[in-house]
């Protein structure tokens, strides 16, 4: 069913809706039993959010769901700074960092609806770097290449839009060759650090294994040859501005940057400690402007987000606007990775062109319908589309790593449980 894309500032009566949702992101807002939800289920967010903040396990945190195109839950909690106690705010911007793949995916597939390319393509056809890859036949992180073998075919586009392209990486396989090689050079741009991880050896034959990558930062690369614009500028002037996105941004400029959230870690005991004492964050805000990945490092807000996914669940169109196709939208959130196992996602799940896919509930153990699709970022941040319910929900805080915390899957079951229609 296609959703109600009008998104003008609504004025509602207080009998309607509760006067603290009132215009709330610029969404439409509802009574939760409106739209099929309870609102007493939906209270049980802000306790279980605010839990983990009172345990000092997250310093803040914005939760946000939308159904059948109204927004019927928002809630800001925590600070954006703990050891400034600076209140969090519904603007704030996050580092949504592996968030930015779907966004990138989706700016590829615009170029393949103008038939710029086919699937199927090898990737070499615009990026001669992957013309003649090597396979390493050394499986561990000793940083040695082992024998090189040839690969049995081409790198296609769908495999890196799948992460089955066999690209080294920083989890599985020559991790300390990548991590070596990898690591960003001075004002390098995205040509040239695509030059070097096609120079490394691949983990595994294309098309034979799922392996979590940075297959995207390719997918970026090919958005860049063959629209022939760089990355940022394609993002910003074929997505964010069409979708009013003002907040969405590889780099901040002075008037976005006290917005920024101070980014955590665990320390010893797992209660945050900051982790970029006037590091991480002024080079969010001042340094390098010249390498921007598709795989990571977009920033953004609640409502930006929300609004990219409101036009993927609206089948590519939103306020008037058309991305995509609604048969390119189904084609991206199906699965195409076969019985391939994804080690990071689990069992019940595939992959798609961007996005994991829920293939069957039980085995996921996840209240996500079937058909669901779903990404997050390495700072706990999380958002999910899902078709059959018309709902969508976004999840926001900052520290890295989180796999201590069940704050994301905790969201999700609190979410669904919610669901009475």
């Amino acid at each position: 069913m296609k959703i109600d894309g009008r998104w003008a500032l609504l004025v509602l009566v207080a009998c309607l809706v509760p006067a603290s949702f009132a215009g709330s992101l610029d969404l439409p807002t509802a009574k939760p039993e409106d739209v099929g939800m309870s609102g007493d289920r939906l209270a049980r967010i802000t306790p279980v959010m605010q839990g983990y903040i009172d345990r000092k396990l997250v310093p803040g945190v914005i939760t946000a769901v939308v159904r059948r195109g109204k927004l019927v839950h928002l809630e800001v909690q925590g600070a954006m700074d703990a050891e400034s106690g600076v209140p969090m705010r519904e603007d704030a911007i996050f580092r949504i960092a592996s968030m930015t793949k779907p966004i990138t995916s989706v700016a590829l597939m615009m170029l393949w609806e103008e038939g710029r390319f086919q699937l199927s393509d090898p990737v070499s056809k615009f990026l001669p770097e992957f013309a003649s890859p090597t396979v390493s036949t050394t499986r561990d992180a000793s940083g040695k290449t082992g024998e090189l073998i040839p690969v049995e075919r081409p790198i296609t586009i769908r495999d890196m839009l799948t992460h089955t392209a066999g690209l080294a990486n920083n989890y599985i396989g020559n991790t300390a060759f990548y991590q070596e090689t990898m690591q960003p050079q001075g004002a390098e741009k995205l040509d040239s650090y695509i030059r070097r991880l096609a120079a490394l050896p691949l983990n595994y034959q294309p098309g034979t294994a799922w392996e979590y990558s940075g297959a995207t930062d390719v997918v970026g690369r090919l958005v860049e040859v063959i629209s022939g614009q760089p990355l940022d500028v394609f993002l910003r002037e074929r997505i964010f501005k069409p979708l009013q996105m003002p907040d969405t941004h590889f780099w901040l400029d002075e008037s976005h940057a006290p917005r920024l959230t101070t980014q955590y870690k665990p320390g010893e005991d797992l209660t945050i400690v900051r982790d970029d004492p006037g590091g991480a964050a002024s080079r969010w805000i001042t340094g390098p402007k010249t390498l921007f990945r598709g795989a990571g490092g977009l920033a953004s807000t609640t409502r930006d987000y929300l609004r990219f996914h409101l036009m993927m669940l609206n089948e590519g169109v939103l306020d008037g606007v058309r991305l995509l196709a609604p048969g390119t939208v189904e084609l991206m959130t199906r699965n195409h990775t076969g019985d391939l196992k994804l080690w990071l996602a689990g069992p019940g799940t595939g992959f798609g062109l961007g996005y994991g896919v829920v293939l069957d509930r039980g085995a996921a153990a996840t209240p996500l319908s079937e058909g669901a699709y779903y990404w997050g970022g390495a700072y706990c941040t999380l958002s999910w589309v899902d078709p059959e319910e018309e709902l969508i929900g976004i999840v926001m805080t900052q520290v890295r790593p989180y796999t201590h915390i069940n704050i994301r899957q905790d969201f999700q079951v609190l979410v669904h449980s919610a669901i009475i229609d």
